[in-house]
């Protein structure tokens, strides 16, 4: 049977990855938006507003299921972890109290003008208030990526009777990863929003609507990609030697290094087992691993042994870092291949197209296998190297948890399904309504 500790962490686990899928591409989407809106004025295009137009459709539901997900991934603090909040809420407390505060209102409150009141505004207080929300959801993503942070590297609090205090507020929320974690996720959310923008932009092109709204998303999109994909493996690098100084059991379970040693490996594959604590048909390429962690090819990495019992599950915190590095250099092939296409030719070739349509969600992968190894990479603990998590979780019985846990599956299956159908189809008929719009029926015919 599972026990209710294995089976809140799933819950918890299911939540919070359909609830990320939404902030990831709505962040970053608001500014294509602006973006969008700010040509607009500028050029008085209707190419652009048409853009504005269909994209504010996708982002207002992405948005709607970003919010619905993150309330229900709150009432699990209190249901499946009443010690997190008894023990940590004078810290976790304010700063999701900040989010709602400082992001969501705002958010919410300038939503409905952007929404609503093109025609009702002015088109500068219409921009504004495009700004205004695009604004929000970064400030959003500031607070939560400080709590996670501090979770990682926690800083400014003292204990008292086994209960958090927070000392300086300063130190708490810009703490030793925070930074490097802020910077990671939001270059995740742009190229996660780029590939949408563009596999959407080129599913589009292969239904055969050649007008010029969607090549010109499409040229968009592929442009911030090819930026932004080079620049999330910089910042991942420095992420990364962050991690190997504050957390280095993770980064030995990343790189499946069992004993410490110099001139570690970089091992492109392996199968790591626990009960032997050792790795099984290895793909190495010698020294590697040390020349990116410690820039010396002999530096030292400490190993997993030397952490037995405080160390994190490691096939998925390994298998997951592969999946994110592997998926990101691809997003960089891509995305360099078929922009230096478009600036050469105009166009893009069938085969391309589809291969952007099938990287539509490539961004949710990517981002869901990097979250897996930063949330598994801290197991066994809640807050790094102070509280474990079977210290915080509730004694429900497992199979209320169990109950929950296969509603919350159900539910959140049909919720994403219906999403990307949605997508899709309002892809369907953007194709159409163009359609009808640049060659409409004749008088007779309106009717056919």
């Amino acid at each position: 049977m599972l026990d209710t500790l294995l089976l809140s962490r799933i819950q918890f686990a299911t939540n919070i990855s359909f609830h990320i899928l939404f902030p990831t591409i709505s962040i970053a989407l608001a500014w294509f938006l602006v973006f969008f809106k700010v040509r607009y004025v500028q050029t008085n295009q209707p190419v652009w507003l048409r853009a504005y137009r269909f994209w504010v459709k996708i982002f207002a539901l992405t948005f709607a299921l970003g919010v619905v997900s993150g309330i229900t991934m709150s009432f699990q603090f209190g249901t499946n972890w009443p010690g997190f909040m008894e023990r940590i809420g004078n810290i976790a407390g304010p700063l999701l109290g900040y989010e709602v505060l400082t992001a969501f209102f705002m958010e919410a409150t300038f939503l409905g003008v952007m929404l609503f009141g093109m025609k009702r505004v002015s088109p500068a207080v219409h921009t504004f208030s495009t700004i205004v929300v695009a604004i929000g959801t970064s400030i959003s993503a500031f607070w939560i990526l400080s709590l996670n942070s501090w979770m990682q590297t926690p800083v400014g609090y003292e204990i008292i009777d086994g209960v958090f205090y927070p000392k300086d507020w300063f130190a708490i929320i810009f703490n030793p990863s925070f930074g490097y974690r802020l910077s990671h996720m939001l270059l995740a959310s742009g190229i996660t929003a780029s590939f949408l923008v563009a596999g959407i932009s080129a599913y589009r092109l292969l239904k055969d609507d050649h007008k010029h709204a969607p090549k010109l998303t499409l040229k968009v999109a592929l442009t911030v990609a090819v930026i932004l994909t080079p620049l999330q493996a910089f910042v991942g690098d420095l992420h990364g030697l962050n991690t190997f100084e504050h957390q280095p059991q993770k980064v030995a379970a990343m790189e499946g290094v069992w004993e410490t040693e110099k001139g570690a490996p970089l091992l492109l594959f392996a199968i790591p087992d626990e009960e032997t604590r050792s790795n099984h048909f290895e793909l190495a390429i010698p020294n590697l691993a040390s020349l990116i962690l410690t820039h010396e090819l002999d530096g030292e990495i400490k190993g997993l042994n030397e952490f037995k019992g405080a160390h994190p599950p490691v096939k998925p915190v390994f298998y997951g870092f592969r999946v994110m590095v592997g998926l990101g250099l691809l997003m960089i092939l891509i995305s360099v291949v078929a922009r230096f296409t478009l600036f050469k030719t105009g166009d893009l070739p069938r085969w391309q197209l589809k291969a952007l349509v099938v990287m539509t969600f490539s961004g949710w992968v990517a981002t869901l296998a990097g979250w897996y190894v930063t949330e598994i990479g801290r197991q066994p603990y809640m807050v790094q190297g102070l509280v474990k998590i079977d210290e915080l979780v509730t004694q429900v019985p497992s199979e209320h948890v169990l109950y929950t846990l296969i509603g919350y599956i159900c539910i959140y299956a049909l919720l994403l399904a219906a999403y990307i159908k949605t997508l899709f189809y309002t892809a369907d008929k953007a194709v159409e309504v163009e359609e009808y719009e640049l060659n409409p029926p004749m008088r007779g015919e309106q009717h056919a």
